[in-house]
């Protein structure tokens, strides 16, 4: 599975005062969506930290068109655009009702506990890979 949506309604807690979800939680909705795809891929991060292997962001390019609000049912669409031996790259989508509010592209990496970068693993690379 190279894709996946999830549905999620926003928390009071992850607007600001004006009402707006807040910029910087959409980090935690793209960390959302790309756990549950890998999930509904048949995989868990959590394994990968089980071998000692930690996957890091590395790179954020976000595009902010239109502020979801408290209480909104958002959509996060999580893409695979990329994989090789040294990073993985997914894009993003945010939408309500088919408009999209906010596009991004996540570029990661994966290092082991003392933070020494390593191959991507190799069950990722034949899952996603290209």
């Amino acid at each position: 599975m190279r894709e996946n949506t999830i549905r999620h309604r926003v928390r009071y807690d992850e607007c600001d005062p004006m009402g707006f979800v807040h910029h910087s939680i959409y980090l935690q909705y793209f960390e959302m969506g790309r756990t549950e795809l890998l999930r509904a891929s048949g995989g868990r991060y959590r394994d990968m930290e089980d071998e000692g292997l930690l996957v890091v962001v590395v790179r954020v390019d976000c595009r902010y068109k239109s502020p979801a609000r408290y209480d909104d049912l958002i959509d996060i669409h999580t893409r695979i655009a990329k994989v090789t031996i040294g990073k993985i790259v997914h894009e993003y989508t945010i939408s309500i009702d088919a408009k999209t509010l906010v596009t991004a592209t996540v570029t990661l990496a994966v290092i082991n506990r003392d933070g020494q970068v390593q191959r991507v693993p190799q069950s990722l690379l034949d899952q996603y890979g290209e």
